[in-house]
């Protein structure tokens, strides 16, 4: 399976869930994920070398390709529309990544706007650092739905668990607490909700 995870702006979550869907996924088949950032945040995130799948620079990946069954594709955040294009019309899905602040979801909009001019419905958009003591997810979530957009069941919550396993170069299934195993189960569903088409 090939996906593309893409956004207009940055700080909603990209790398992380790239990271946390490729771990998922490589459970069931050997992944790949390319880093396409020019800030290389999936690079420096694997620099430990703690991470159970590889992770490749855009250059570089050539050679992995055809030895992974999924590849993930971490692009750089406010692509152009003509890279949004390119990647939408090479990848089985689209992950869209919003918080559910307006700014965040206004930039979603966009993107979605330009895949859809475009004749792609290839996309999904998951919702991110959701603060579960505040109710802007549902907002948000109704806001999607009203919209006809294609939204996952499962959100992502807002947890210091994924800075510290970023730090560490790590996953938050590489820790034992209970925010973290929670953390995780989410990006289990998410990638369940993906293997299910």
């Amino acid at each position: 399976m090939l996906i593309g995870i893409v956004s207009l702006k940055g700080g909603v979550g990209k790398t992380t869930t790239a990271i946390h869907l490729a771990t998922y996924l490589h459970t069931d088949k050997p992944t790949l994920l390319i880093d396409a950032d020019r800030n290389r945040s999936a690079l420096l995130w694997a620099r430990e070398d703690h991470l159970p799948f590889m992770v490749s620079s855009q250059a570089g990946s050539t050679a992995f390709i055809a030895k992974h069954e999924h590849i993930i594709t971490d692009m750089k955040a406010g692509p152009e529309n003509e890279e949004l294009k390119e990647l939408a019309n090479g990848c089985d899905l689209i992950i869209i990544p919003t918080t559910p602040n307006h700014l965040d979801l206004n930039a979603t909009i966009r993107a979605v706007e330009t895949l859809k001019e475009n004749n792609f419905n290839n996309y999904k958009i998951l919702l991110t650092k959701v603060d579960s003591r505040t109710t802007n997810s549902k907002t948000a979530k109704l806001f999607l739905e009203k919209e006809n957009l294609p939204v996952f069941k499962t959100e992502i919550p807002l947890l210091i668990a994924f800075e510290k396993a970023s730090q560490n170069g790590k996953t938050v299934k590489d820790y034992s607490d209970s925010r973290a195993k929670q953390a995780w189960k989410q990006y289990e569903a998410v990638g369940k909700e993906i293997l299910k088409g």
